[in-house]
Parts: structure tokens; sequence; C-alpha cells
């Protein structure tokens, strides 16, 4: 098991449940270095990629959303690859993944990964082990010729405890709001815990290298999580406040004689107003 993620596991209990306003106070403030992060990553023409992987509920798609919702979306653009096609699996594995990869001015981030081969599709079985030996072989060089094109390349692993899968995944079945985060593959992976974690550790000894190490996030408390990783994340990204003009609205425009139509418009019904 990696160094690292053995730390982690011996401080997953000290720190108790961030309440809600303390996570939303804190991540308003976030919210706000992200965008001066933004704005920098397009002044300067930086290219950045940050790849999440990690357990199955372990939040990745939660912190994406909390570092994505405040920001452009033609700068910071997720990547979440469907199934690949029968074209696609006929390809260099990695191949379907590269266009993807930021040009000037963009961070990528990939809700899942080229790792795809290294965790669920060695443990489902959906390539062979002389597959995924040959693939965590060559992806330190590959990743190391991505950082040496000048892109800077950020990797997180999510990890939470076996109780604390159980618990979201029976939400997961009892709340409606939730269905559509339950997908049959989780409810076959939900048994291979240690084959999961045996993957896991093959992974983090192959790939974790000097020039793309794997940073771990113990995410039992989503809340937390996600703040603890938008801090590295900001704190890994060297980024200033890039100069910016001035803004002042300009003086409107007169009317001169314009006046609303008389237009039979349809309007949305006003039900907001009799709830709370």
């Amino acid at each position: 098991m990696s160094k690292k993620l053995k730390a982690t596991e011996d401080v997953k209990s000290m720190s108790p449940k961030l309440k809600r306003r303390d996570y939303e106070d804190e991540l308003a403030k976030l919210h706000v270095e992200l965008v001066k992060l933004q704005q920098w990553v397009v002044h300067k023409g930086l290219k950045v990629c940050v790849i999440f992987e990690g357990r199955d509920t372990a939040g990745k798609g939660g912190t994406i959303k909390a570092i994505t919702e405040r920001v452009s979306p033609r700068v910071f653009r997720v990547v979440a690859l469907p199934s690949p096609t029968e074209r696609e699996k006929s390809q260099m594995y990695i191949q379907r993944y590269l266009p993807h990869l930021p040009a000037a001015g963009e961070i990528v981030i990939f809700d899942r990964s080229w790792y795809n081969r290294a965790g669920v599709e060695r443990v489902m079985g959906f390539c062979t082990e002389e597959q995924t030996k040959r693939f965590l072989a060559i992806v330190p060089n590959v990743e190391k010729a991505i950082i040496e094109s000048g892109v800077i390349l950020l990797k997180y692993w999510l990890e939470v405890s076996p109780e604390e899968q159980t618990r979201r995944l029976e939400a997961r079945i009892n709340d409606g709001r939730k269905l559509w985060k339950l997908s049959p593959m989780d409810v076959k992976s939900y048994g291979r815990w240690y084959d999961y974690s045996r993957a896991r550790d093959d992974m983090f000894a192959a790939t974790d290298s000097s020039w793309a190490p794997w940073f771990v996030a113990r995410s039992d408390d989503k809340k937390r999580a996600r703040l603890n990783i938008i801090h590295h994340l900001l704190d890994h990204i060297p980024y200033e406040e890039a100069p910016r003009d001035k803004v002042k609205l300009p003086k409107r425009q007169d009317p001169d004689g314009y006046r609303e139509p008389d237009y039979p418009f349809k309007f949305v019904p006003e039900r907001a107003w009799s709830v709370g």
C-alpha cells in the first residue's frame, strides 16, 4: 500500500464532520480564488489537466461540481467519456483520451481517465492482465511526455471507507433523486472491494511518479474533502490576479418612443410563491 494512502488512513477519524454553514463560507472564498485562477490561465495561456479517480461513491462528481460551479465551462472543461465504441476498442488504448488534453488557456478535468484500465476494466474483466501490465508500464512515460509538452498535470484519488460506501449506495437505492447515480456496474463492483484495493495498490506502485504523483483525499466527509482538494489544487497551480480594466456600465439608451407590445406572452405560472 502507498505510504501516502496509509498516512491518510491513520488520520481519517481525527476531524469532525464539517458544518454546512462553515463549508459554504469557505467554499465561497475558494470560488473567488478559482475565478482568479481561471483568469490567470487564460491570460498566460496555461494548460492544466486534473484527473479524478477513486472508489465508487467517493465523491468525484460532487468535488468536480464544487470546483466548476462558479467558473466558465469554456475554460474549465469536464471530460467524462462513455464506454468505448467498437472503433475505439481497436485503437491504441490511450488514443481516445489524448484529443481531450488542454490547449492554451484551458483547464481540463477528467471524471475518470485513462486509469480506467488499471481499475474497473481490470477488476471487472474488460481487459486482460497482460493489457493492464502493459498499460502500467508505459503510462508514466506518457505522462512525462504530457508534462514536457507544457501541461500541468494533477492526479487525485478519492478514498472512502467500506462503511461509508455502503451507506451511500443504500441512499442511492432508497432516494428517488439519486437513482440515476446507481449503475449496474456499481452494484456488481460493490462485492469486489479487495480486488479494487489490490488494483489501486498496483496502480500507485507503478504510476506514483516524481513528475506525476498521486494525491489521496479521504472523503468520508465529502464537504471537507472538497475543500481540501480545492485548496490543494490552488496551491499546486502557480497563479496571480490577472490585470483587467476597471468596469463601468455605460449609460442606457433612451427609449426613443419604444413601448412594450400588447402581446399575449405565455408566462411561466408563479408557483414558487406558495413554497415556504
